[in-house]
């Protein structure tokens, strides 16, 4: 998982970050908020409900998953 350069609440991920969850592992004791599981790949992108970043999947779909 890596953030985008144009804005630091836009996150790339892949499968191996899957499943998505924010508030991230390692995210400042600042930036929690209660734990929402997102859907990124349906779309190919996740909005959290509660901090707004935004989250992009790159990369091929687990199989599985359509």
């Amino acid at each position: 998982m890596t953030p985008n350069t144009d804005t630091a609440r836009e996150v790339t991920l892949t499968a191996q970050d899957l499943p998505l969850h924010c508030p991230r592992p390692g995210s400042p004791l600042w930036a929690r908020h209660p734990r929402v599981f997102l859907d990124v790949l349906k779309t190919g992108v996740a909005d959290c409900p509660y901090c707004g970043t935004r989250y992009r999947f790159s990369g091929d779909a687990p199989k599985g998953h359509h």
